[in-house]
């Protein structure tokens, strides 16, 4: 009798976030039954009561690291992981909470709770990717439930994952749609942020917020000055590009031009 073939074992992890990135796994439906069938789910508190100890195949992490406890835990994961990949914003560029990285955090501590003395928090939210080595980054806020899907399939196979490396730009262009800040006037991240999300903004006439971060080798100095051209100060263009990916490099340098 032929030994029976185990199912690779997968882990979902959750740090400083909001859970939509994990939710999004949940909410593939019909994709989620076959992931099932193909993988055993082995920690996943959002999907599962129990843990399986011992080592993953495949680790997906989402949020950022805002204590010192989850630096600790961060390296843990990775031991046990054979591939770690992140999902969504916080993980891959410290998400909107990465906005603590340009102001006091104590500051805000003190202000948010009755009492700061209790919070033990790190001065930053940093990506996954500044702790321990990543072998996938999987962008969005949250992200795309179809490229969750291949990621997963892709390491199951043994292949590098396929997903768009271009701008929100191009996924407009097959869409069809008329550009938003050619045609109006209206100020948008397209062409420096990373396609994943269908162009979902501008299909209703509105600008791209960048919640997928930047795509590869973005320009946004050239941007910058299209967006001051429609009207935008240097604290509007400053704020613009400390959103959801606040952290991310090109946008935080861009940011940075235009003020402290």
């Amino acid at each position: 009798m032929a030994a029976k073939k185990h199912k690779p074992r997968l882990a979902v992890w959750k740090f400083a976030s909001c859970d939509g990135c994990q939710l999004t796994l949940l909410d593939c439906e019909d994709e989620l039954l076959a992931v099932a069938d193909a993988v055993e789910i082995a920690y996943f508190p959002e999907a599962t009561r129990g843990a399986m100890k011992g080592r993953y195949d495949v680790s997906l992490v989402e949020g950022s690291i805002t204590t010192a406890h989850d630096a600790e835990r961060i390296r843990e994961v990775r031991r046990r992981s054979r591939t770690l990949v992140t999902i969504g914003a916080c993980a891959t560029a410290g998400g909107i909470q990465a906005l603590r990285n340009f102001a006091d955090v104590q500051a805000y501590t003190s202000i948010v709770y009755a009492h700061p003395e209790y919070i033990r928090t790190l001065a930053t939210s940093t990506p996954i990717a500044d702790h321990v080595p990543v072998d996938f980054e999987l962008r969005g806020c949250p992200i795309n439930k179809r490229q969750l899907v291949e990621v997963i399939a892709a390491f199951l196979a043994g292949r590098r994952p396929v997903t768009p490396p271009h701008s929100v730009c191009i996924e407009c262009k097959l869409k069809g749609n008329v550009c938003v800040m050619v045609a109006h006037g209206t100020p948008c991240l397209g062409p420096v942020t990373h396609a994943g999300c269908g162009a979902l903004c501008p299909s209703y006439d509105r600008g791209c917020y960048g919640c997928y971060g930047p795509k590869e080798t973005p320009n946004a100095p050239s941007l910058s000055r299209w967006l001051a051209g429609l009207g935008m100060d240097e604290r509007t263009l400053q704020r613009v590009y400390r959103t959801f990916n606040a952290n991310a490099e090109p946008f935080r340098k861009e940011s940075e031009r235009h003020g402290t």
